[in-house]
C-alpha cells in the first residue's frame, strides 16, 4: 500500500510529532529538580524512574542503529539521554548518603550491566534482521513495562480522590507522545514502534479521564476535614461576648477547650489537610 511505504512523508511529521511531544515529557520534571536545587534535598523524590528512563532511551538508540533509517529515533532519544544524565546527577548531588549509593548500584545494574549484557549478547548470537527483531521485541517488553507502571498511581489517585499526584499535561503529553509514535510506526511499518505506543495511549487517556473524574474532589475533602475539626463555644456573659471559634474535634474537651482561633490559624489548618 501506498501509504505504508516507508518513505512516506507522512513518517516524517507523525516523527516529527513524536519528537515535540516526547521533549516535552522529557522536560516535565524540570519545576521537581528546580526544587530539589533551590531546597538542596531530594525531599524524599525517588531516582528510579530517572535511571529507568535513561536506559529506555539507550535501549532505543541501539534500536534505531541497528534499524536504520530511523533519525527521528536517534534525535529524541539521545536528548532524553542528555537530560536524564543531568536529572541524575543533580539527585545523586543533593541526595542523602544512602540514596546516593543505591542511585550508583542501580546506574551500575540496569544502565551499564544490563544494556552492556543485551549489547554483547545481541552482538555474539544475532546478525542482521535477526538482530532488529531481537532487540525490537526488548524494547516493546520494557515499554509495555514502563507503561504499565502509572497503574499504581491510577490506584492512589481512585484510593484518596486526589489527583496531585498526577500532573493533568505530563498525562496529556505521555498520550500525544503516544498517539504520535504509533502512527509513525504504523506508517514506517515498524511493529515495535507502534505496539507498545497503543498501550501508552490507552493508559493516558484513563489518567486524563480519572483526572477529569477527581479534579475537583481535593478541595471537598480538605473542606469536610477542616468542619470536623472546627467547633464553636458561647462564652458566657461575664467572661467575655461573642462566639469563639477552636480547633478539635466535637467532642475533645481536654486541650482545646477555651482556646480562641484567628481566621490566620484556621486557613493555615485548611491548607495543611
Amino acid at each position: 500500500m501506498a501509504f505504508l511505504h516507508i518513505n512516506h512523508p507522512l513518517a516524517f511529521i507523525f516523527g516529527m510529532c513524536g519528537n515535540l511531544s516526547s521533549f516535552l515529557v522529557y522536560l516535565a520534571p524540570l519545576p521537581t529538580f528546580y526544587r530539589v536545587y533551590r531546597k538542596k534535598s531530594t525531599e524524599g523524590f525517588q531516582s528510579i524512574p530517572y535511571v529507568v528512563a535513561l536506559f529506555s532511551a539507550m535501549l532505543w538508540i541501539y534500536y534505531a542503529t541497528v534499524k536504520g533509517n530511523t533519525v527521528l529515533l536517534i534525535t529524541i532519544n539521545s536528548f532524553g539521554c542528555f537530560i536524564e544524565l543531568i536529572y541524575i546527577s543533580m539527585y545523586i548531588h543533593y541526595a542523602p548518603r544512602k540514596e546516593k549509593i543505591f542511585t550508583a548500584k542501580m546506574m551500575f545494574l540496569v544502565n551499564i550491566l544490563l544494556f552492556g549484557l543485551i549489547v554483547v549478547s545481541t552482538m555474539l548470537f544475532t546478525k542482521g534482521e535477526g538482530r532488529a527483531t531481537v532487540l525490537g521485541w526488548i524494547c516493546v517488553a520494557f515499554a509495555v513495562s514502563v507503561f504499565v507502571a502509572p497503574l499504581s498511581i491510577m490506584k492512589r489517585v481512585i484510593q484518596t480522590k486526589s489527583v496531585e499526584f498526577m500532573p493533568f499535561y505530563l498525562s496529556l503529553f505521555l498520550t500525544l507522545s503516544a498517539l504520535s509514535w504509533f502512527a509513525y510506526g504504523l506508517v514506517k511499518l515498524d511493529k515495535y514502534v507502534a505496539l507498545p505506543n497503543v498501550l501508552g495511549f490507552l493508559f493516558g487517556m484513563a489518567q486524563m479521564i480519572l483526572y477529569m473524574i477527581y479534579k475537583g474532589e481535593k478541595k471537598i475533602i480538605q473542606e469536610e476535614k477542616l468542619a470536623d475539626h472546627i467547633v464553636s463555644i458561647i462564652i458566657p456573659e461575664g467572661e467575655g461576648q461573642g462566639e469563639a471559634t477552636v480547633k478539635g474535634k466535637p467532642d475533645d474537651n481536654n486541650n482545646n477547650m477555651g482556646r480562641n482561633v484567628t481566621q490566620e490559624e484556621v486557613e493555615m489548618s485548611q491548607n495543611a489537610v
